[in-house]
């Protein structure tokens, strides 16, 4: 018997469908080992070392210590069992660092005696695995250093300068090796949006008429160039200095319109320019996020969630790869399906790509798996489907001809103003046929993409059907997409093509950023945090310095440099971060760290505290201070002085009230908070201590959140009681003679059935809907990202008897007790998960949540 090693039982069951009866294919379900997470997991005998809480023993060549991981003791006394009657073990694991890193650790805690192979492949074919068991290596030993390098450098920043942000800005807050520089990109955007200043302008659109209507847009006046957005400087709003254009106000642009509109229009020349578009390279790690993000509207972690699930399947090649490279036979089975698909017409030369210097993940790009089955053959749906599609596209567009353009530019003068008109033909779609970047369908975007013009020659007169002056004014720096993101980390060099989903979880998660439709915003501790470590650690933030480190992370991997005394250097050496953080501890002062540097700001203090950001300033004759919290809903780039005053005059103002409740007799107060307005029925209220009880009980007023939908201008009592009437009873279910409530939660309006949660419709009010509505909600099957499922009972928990729960969430299937969720690891799968598996889940949850003694959680972007 053969024992094959795999990390999750969706991968083995792949497998499993390859291999002969002789092979047992197992999963470890993921890591097996690893550093402790938090105090609670140090072994009593190391827990009074002065490293202890590091989990690195750095004055000892930063020995690691490893604890088994949760919930995998029984996983592992299961492997041992299997290698009793087993005559060589192959590891079967990814074949990236990480996965090189979970076959050391199975081989360090099983110590086999007998004998041990390395199978490696890119995709989980039969082919591929037949392949790779003729053909089996040892352990990477480069790629393993490399891969523990990472993981204690990241622990080394992650927990030692944490601690800094605890004691200076507030606790919980955390740094890392790659969210930091990450996370300064998006407030260095934020600041520029702050210190921006708008300019306006005027231009002139024309609507003329040749056989066809077509548009002109004036360019010049009495042979100037007219000013245009490029031309003003963003710091001041006014031309940039040196500009030789003419600015163009309301009157002169209108003065301008009547003129040409009055004029004989002529066709001074025709410039025709052939363009060639080339054939995109199959999908990367990080250009996969980026396209999948702008096409699928998928976040980078949806998307790396759903890739895993095809590639663990057998219908795509590995996805954590940043190189471009086709391998012979797919581009063999590529071009055979261009030319039976789209023509020999549409085939173009044998093409192969230029990975980028320095790639160190798998060997090949993301690409169908070799059978390059279609989309619509296969059992897949919703976003598996769609990337499944996507991927295929891009895969077969890649070895097609190029696309031929023909630019067109129409200049035309109207009494002494020059208009130009451009168009676009497409003579040649070639591999826009397949793929057309940002477009769901590539014929319909084709048609877009033209841009006709009339048959126009030198000395025509089109006919001038209107003229419209047209005002403008400059947008500030566009703010991060999560594709842009991902851009700038590639092009930075800050992390690596698998960790860059990670990373951006990690912002969100940790509140250093929101999401408002597909744009990264970051938030006023995000600022703060940013402030203190540009400020104290600066090489931390700097993306330069990040970017040497992860070059001489993969020279590590290389064999080219030595993994400990960079090490030594980094943490230990002269002005390394164990003496930098001993030096400037002392320097920094919470009062600054906590207050932010805006300077559009002169009249108010920005600052950040123990329960979020606020604002303080002092009353002009009194002196006395008045503070009042920010609202998530306003971003630090819009944050003028206006905004601020109508915050603190909202503070003073006290609630508003809108009467009383009838049947309570309690005020009915109007507040604004850190999440937006909302409604408060009565104020707090005390209970005397109870007996044998020092303090009093506290009874907090029922809150609840104004619908969006709902201006505040037009909020009355009637409307008000409403909106506290929420959870409001809508019926009883005709099947279940259960309750159905409506109600406003953390995702917006719902339904609710026996525990099963549904949102509402753009066109339901959750103040109006009735009880037929939501029985046809309900009725409806689920789908959807972002509707959580109701939750399907694993079982009970021992230590309280309450049931534990799986459900499907906006971010994935995740566990449920109590008060506590969980998302599943990518390892797992729905199905994989037992009462067993969700306790080993949620215990791993509950050990990342924050302890006085030791970061609770750690940056682990660059795994």
């Amino acid at each position: 018997m053969h024992l094959v090693i795999v990390e999750s039982p969706t991968k083995a069951k792949t497998i499993r469908k390859f291999l002969g009866p002789d092979y047992h294919v197992v999963a470890s379900m993921g890591h097996v080992r690893d550093l402790p997470a938090s105090s609670e997991e140090i072994p009593e005998k190391f827990r009074k070392e002065p490293w202890a809480n590091l989990g690195v023993n750095v004055d000892a060549n930063f020995e690691p210590l490893y604890i088994t991981s949760r919930g995998k003791t029984k996983v592992i006394t299961e492997l041992k069992k299997l290698m009793k009657d087993t005559e060589d073990i192959y590891l079967a694991t990814d074949e990236d660092r990480e996965g090189e890193s979970i076959s050391w650790h199975l081989l360090q805690i099983l110590k086999p005696k007998v004998p041990v192979k390395r199978m490696v492949f890119h995709e989980i074919t039969k082919s591929a695995i037949e392949g790779a068991l003729k053909h089996p290596r040892g352990i990477d030993e480069k790629l393993v250093r490399a891969q523990e390098t990472r993981r204690i450098l990241d622990r080394l920043v992650g927990y030692s300068v944490s601690p800094v942000l605890w004691k200076k800005i507030a606790y919980g807050l955390s740094a890392g090796r790659v969210q930091s520089s990450a996370l300064k990109a998006l407030v260095d955007r934020e600041r520029l949006r702050l210190t921006f200043k708008k300019g306006a302008y005027w231009d002139v659109l024309a609507h003329l008429k040749k056989d066809v209507e077509f548009e002109a847009k004036l360019v010049t006046v009495d042979g100037t160039r007219i000013a245009s957005g490029k031309d003003f400087d963003e710091n001041t709003g006014a031309l940039k200095s040196g500009s030789e254009v003419k600015l163009l106000d309301e009157a002169s642009a209108k003065e301008i319109a009547e003129r040409a509109k009055a004029a004989e229009w002529t066709v001074r020349e025709v410039n025709e320019k052939e363009t060639r578009r080339k054939a995109p390279a199959p999908f990367t790690t990080s250009t996969l996020q980026q396209e999948s993000n702008r096409k699928l509207g998928l976040s980078s972690r949806e998307t790396m969630r759903v890739a895993q699930s095809l590639y663990e399947r057998g219908y795509i090649t590995y996805m954590r790869t940043d190189s471009v490279n086709l391998s012979a036979e797919a581009v063999k089975n590529i071009r055979g399906l261009v030319a039976n698909k789209y023509g020999a017409e549409y085939l173009g030369p044998t093409r192969s790509f230029s990975t980028q210097a320095g790639a160190q993940e798998a060997h090949e790009a993301i690409r169908p798996s070799l059978a390059f089955t279609p989309p619509q053959d296969l059992d897949l749906a919703g976003a598996e489907k769609n990337l499944y599609e996507l991927i295929w596209m891009r895969t077969i567009a890649s070895q097609m001809k190029d696309a031929e353009q023909l630019q067109v530019t129409i200049v035309l003068d109207a009494a002494n103003a020059t208009f130009h008109a451009t168009g676009m033909r497409i003579v040649f779609p070639g591999f826009l046929r397949a793929y057309v970047e940002g477009a769901d369908n590539a014929e319909q975007a084709l048609e877009e993409k033209e841009r006709p013009l009339p048959m126009l020659a030198k000395g025509d007169v089109p006919e001038c059907l209107s003229t419209e002056p047209l005002g403008h004014e400059t947008k500030p720096p566009a703010r991060f997409t999560e594709a842009a993101l991902i851009q700038y980390m590639e092009k930075e060099g800050i992390g690596r093509p698998s960790t860059y989903a990670s990373t951006i979880s990690t912002l969100l998660d940790r509140g250093y950023v929101r999401k408002a439709g597909n744009t990264l915003i970051p938030t006023f501790t995000a600022m703060a945090v940013t402030q203190l470590l540009e400020r104290h650690f600066g090489d931390l933030v700097d993306v330069r310095f990040t970017s040497k480190m992860e070059q001489a992370l993969d020279k590590i991997a290389e064999g080219k440099e030595e993994w400990l005394p960079y090490l030594r250097t980094f943490f230990l050496g002269h002005d390394g971060l164990r003496e930098k953080i001993a030096r400037e501890l002392e320097k920094i002062s919470p009062e600054e760290a906590k207050t932010l540097d805006i300077p559009t700001l002169q009249n108010y203090r920005v600052k950040v505290g123990k329960f979020g950001p606020y604002v303080e300033s002092s009353l002009p004759i009194t002196g006395t201070e008045i503070k009042a919290s920010l609202p998530d809903t306003i971003a630090p780039g819009d944050m003028d002085e206006e905004a601020v005053k109508r915050v603190l005059d909202e503070a003073q103002k006290g609630p508003t009230t809108l009467g009383e409740d009838p049947e309570t007799g309690k005020p009915i107060f109007l507040r604004t908070g850190s999440y937006g307005p909302y409604l408060q029925l009565g104020e707090e209220e005390e209970i005397p201590p109870a007996a044998g009880k020092k303090k009093p009980t506290k009874i907090k007023p029922k809150r609840v959140s104004i619908p969006k939908h709902i201006p505040l201008e037009t909020l009355d009592r009637e409307k008000a009681l409403k909106i506290l009437s929420l959870p409001r009873l809508l019926g009883s279910h005709p099947g279940t003679g259960k309750e159905i409530r409506a109600g406003l939660g953390r995702f917006g309006p719902y339904i609710v059935h026996d525990g099963d949660f549904r949102s509402l419709k753009k066109d339901d009010d959750v103040l109006e809907i009735g009880l037929d509505r939501a029985l046809e909600l309900l009725a409806m099957p689920k789908g959807g990202r972002g509707r959580p499922s109701s939750g399907k009972e694993v079982g009970k928990h021992p230590d309280d008897g309450k049931p534990v729960t799986l459900h499907n969430g906006k971010f994935g299937p995740y566990v449920k007790h109590g008060s506590v969720n969980a998302t599943l690891p990518k390892e797992l799968k729905p199905d994989d998960v037992t009462l067993e598996v969700a306790l080993d889940v949620l215990a791993k949850k509950k050990a990342t949540t924050p302890s006085p003694s030791l970061p609770g959680r750690i940056d682990r972007t660059s795994l």
